[in-house]
């Protein structure tokens, strides 16, 4: 679970009584967009002919191009998600962090969901020796991915949702 049960208003649009901008909304878009295909091929060297974690993250940056609807980057995202249930370890990640990346049109917080399953990825596709130290290297590049405008809002929001992130942004 990656969301928490009284939503952020900084990660709800204005327009649904929140305080969060369509343009940082579309940069929270894109940063999942980064960090999900920053694993992307843990899953397609598993699955090279499965498009579906490849097409959520495309989707989610047509939407924040404003190319589709929000409903068909949220369903990508689904099929995404679909990709990754009979898997596990690394490729299982890879896929739900491009579903999680998808669903960020239609919920800001699932930008966490993205971020979070791309370190799980990076951990799962390491030696066990080697895990802890390859989420942390990830952890820190999606960092210095993100965009100034958002910055402080998503480094204190892994903050406040590490413990709903299995303790992954402690980096």
């Amino acid at each position: 679970m990656i969301l928490p049960k009284v939503r952020d208003p900084r990660l709800v649009t204005i327009r649904r009584g929140g305080t969060l901008s369509d343009s940082d909304h579309r940069l929270l878009a894109l940063w999942a967009a980064s960090c999900a295909e920053h694993v992307v091929d843990l899953f397609e060297s598993d699955h090279p002919d499965d498009p579906r974690p490849r097409e959520a993250i495309a989707h989610v940056r047509a939407w924040a191009r404003g190319e589709v609807t929000m409903m068909q980057s949220r369903a990508a995202g689904g099929h995404a998600m679909g990709a990754a249930r009979s898997l596990s370890g690394a490729a299982r990640y890879a896929a739900f962090a491009a579903g999680q990346a998808g669903a960020v049109a239609h919920v800001a917080a699932h930008d966490l969901g993205a971020a979070a399953y791309a370190i799980k990825a990076a951990r799962a596709s390491a030696p066990k020796a080697e895990s802890e130290a390859a989420g942390r290297l990830e952890c820190h590049w999606q960092r210095h991915q993100l965009p100034q405008e958002i910055r402080e809002l998503v480094l204190d929001d892994q903050r406040v949702r590490n413990d709903l992130c299995w303790s992954v942004f402690d980096c």
